[in-house]
């Protein structure tokens, strides 16, 4: 199986409900999110990629447009945790990719949550 991987970064800020007042995640808080979006095949296509980088732009834009430097609570249905986020960008990448394997998101540089079905 050949995988590729792309990362991604963005700044956002988020609060999570429903958690103990002392904990730090229920304060309005913010990350440096790092995503990477992981495709694979079992063949390589007739240019010897499992998918060009290049088409993985318009990942780029829609975090741009829809994630970075906005509040995450005002971008998401769900609590914005990196597990929820993780999901959201696999499905996400999923209906565009049909490689797609894996999504992972990072909130600090020891804290990663990751997709895969």
């Amino acid at each position: 199986m050949f995988r590729i991987r792309k990362e991604f970064h963005f700044s956002a800020s988020h609060q999570l409900a429903h958690l103990p007042e002392d904990h730090q995640c229920a304060r309005l808080h913010g990350h440096n999110y790092i995503v990477v979006v992981e495709l694979a095949a079992a063949s390589l296509d007739e240019n010897g990629f499992v998918r060009d980088y290049h088409d993985l732009k318009p990942l780029k834009t829609y975090i741009d447009d829809t994630f970075d430097h906005r509040h995450l609570n005002d971008a998401m249905d769900v609590p914005s945790t990196a597990e929820n986020m993780a999901k959201h960008f696999y499905d996400w990448c999923k209906a565009r990719w049909p490689e797609t394997s894996a999504a992972l998101v990072s909130e600090t540089p020891k804290t990663w949550a990751e997709y895969r079905p």
